[in-house]
């Protein structure tokens, strides 16, 4: 049987950077999605940082940091142009949110290749 340990629990809202109260935290969750995507380009495609560098027009120790997560020099619309010199089409769509929800939304959608 499993002690209770004392310590508070807090239920995520889904987004680590809400949680955390980062300014802003649905760009920066986009920004980290776009980022997890390039680097799985990247180590799908067998690229060295090198390589992805020459690809993407960076220097190897920008996409060091960009594959590490440092992202505060990267915008979203970076990462987006990042995207597809790596290969891949980016679509952006815009809709009205329902009504149930206060303010719009921005989110990654990654498609799944049948």
């Amino acid at each position: 049987m499993a002690k209770k340990s004392g310590i508070p629990v807090t239920a995520s809202s889904g987004n680590v950077f809400t949680d955390l109260g980062v300014p802003q935290p649905e760009e920066e969750l986009a920004k980290a999605q776009l980022a997890s995507r390039i680097r799985q380009v990247i180590r799908q495609s067998r690229l060295t940082q090198a390589a992805a560098a020459a690809l993407m027009g960076l220097d190897q120790p920008k996409v060091s940091a960009l594959l590490n997560g440092r992202l505060a020099n990267f915008s979203s619309e970076r990462l987006m142009r990042l995207l597809t010199r790596l290969g891949q089409d980016i679509e952006i769509v815009v809709k009205v949110k329902p009504r149930r929800r206060h303010a719009g939304r921005i989110r990654v959608i990654d498609q799944v290749r049948a």
